[in-house]
């Protein structure tokens, strides 16, 4: 039985727009790219099982396995990606971002580095074993939405708390990481705050409540908060070791000689492992109700983005000492977030580790160097080799 061919894997994955919005008008499914996919696995001697989303038949996660299933738990081997992109410029490609092209050795089209690549690859690697007698299962998880709020990583989570199943015990996400191996990154949620005062005409202050002098007190509280973060805890090895806190987005009043009934603020805020969101969030309310106490505005607070948990593998599990030992590299830390800590929480030590290049994400022109194909490869064989074969 021969091997999927990885490069025509790709071609077709490209070839389905899996864009992941939150503007309705752009977001799309991914259950024609996930169908296509399972039947090529399938063929191959894969079985493969396909969950939709809550509400969303036509987002789904693939689970496809090699190997005996009753050993996935306690011994298996998963490669993980999701299928799902960002939305592209209708300018700057020189190709159509939906069309697998070809040039100056990269591999271009929308997906190609985040993570549809990875994907290909993997099932190519993976269905070279499908006639192998294998002590433990090889998997590939594929999943939906991580774009817009890792929906797919987090139904598999309750998934696997309802029903107390995960589909392995060690996971490589094969996220654009330069084939270096990532066993930390950092936590992040989104809120947005608005003040809430009373318009009134601007010749007396009487007249009304300021809603944009509110906000600079809460201002003033978060920014403090932000500096206290940056000195609470740092960890070396993150290219900003410490939590970091961002004014993202303002807006309020509507004239000059009006006083502002209303002011919104959005802010992001990264944090290290150890940091919980729950805490976090608590802990930026308390300071900007404390702020405002004694003042005639009213406070409202919403998740912008309920948040991903930071993520953390210990730098002695076999999977990290593994990817270091077929790299070569030092497992290291990232700013960006993955899906990491929601497959930790399954269960599964996780590592990224991926063939793609950060920079090129979520840009025109994204695309797969052909000289990065290679290594991942024989990295994905040596962790077969390591965990799934009989010595």
């Amino acid at each position: 039985m021969a091997a999927l061919d990885w490069q025509d894997t790709l071609a077709t994955l490209i070839g389905h727009r899996t864009i992941s919005s939150g503007n309705a008008a752009l977001d799309c499914g991914n259950r024609d790219a996930v169908d296509d996919l399972a039947a090529r696995l399938e063929a191959v001697g894969f079985e493969c099982s396909i969950t939709p989303m809550p509400g969303r038949d036509d987002k789904v996660n693939l689970l496809a396995r090699l190997g005996p299933a009753e050993r996935a738990a306690g011994h298996g081997l998963v490669f993980a990606g999701h299928i799902d992109t960002v939305p592209y410029d209708d300018t700057g490609w020189d190709s159509d971002p939906f069309v697998l092209t070809e040039r100056d050795d990269k591999l271009f089209g929308l997906g190609t580095c985040d993570m549809k690549g990875f994907i290909a690859i993997a099932a190519g690697v993976a269905s070279e074993y499908a006639a192998r007698d294998l002590v433990a299962p090889i998997s590939l998880l594929v999943s939906a939405d991580e774009e817009c709020g890792m929906d797919g990583a987090r139904a598999l989570l309750d998934a696997h708390r309802e029903h107390g199943h995960r589909p392995g015990r060690y996971c490589v996400i094969g996220e654009p990481t330069t084939l270096v191996p990532i066993r930390q990154h950092k936590g992040i949620f989104m809120e947005t705050i608005e003040v809430h005062g009373a318009s009134g005409h601007s010749s007396n202050p009487a007249l009304g409540v300021n809603a944009i002098e509110g906000m600079y007190r809460a201002l003033s509280a978060i920014r403090e908060l932000r500096d206290e973060l940056a000195e609470r805890q740092r960890i070396a090895g993150f290219p900003v070791p410490h939590a970091t806190l961002n004014l993202g987005a303002i807006s309020g009043g509507d004239n000059a000689n009006r006083i502002p009934a209303r002011c919104r603020l959005d802010i992001d805020l990264r944090f290290l492992p150890g940091m919980t969101i729950d805490t976090l969030r608590a802990e930026l309310r308390e300071r900007v109700d404390a702020a405002l106490a004694g003042s005639d505005c009213r406070i409202r607070f919403r998740e912008l983005f309920a948040g991903t948990p930071a993520f953390e593998t210990a730098g002695d599990s076999p999977i990290v000492t593994a990817c270091e030992a077929l790299t070569g590299r030092d497992a290291t830390a990232v700013d960006f977030g993955t899906e990491g800590a929601f497959y930790n929480a399954m269960g599964m030590d996780s590592v990224i580790l991926g063939p793609g290049d950060i920079a090129q994400a979520h840009q025109p022109n994204e695309y797969l160097a052909l000289d990065r194909v290679a290594p991942m490869q024989r990295i994905l064989h040596g962790l077969v080799a390591r965990f799934c074969l009989a010595e």
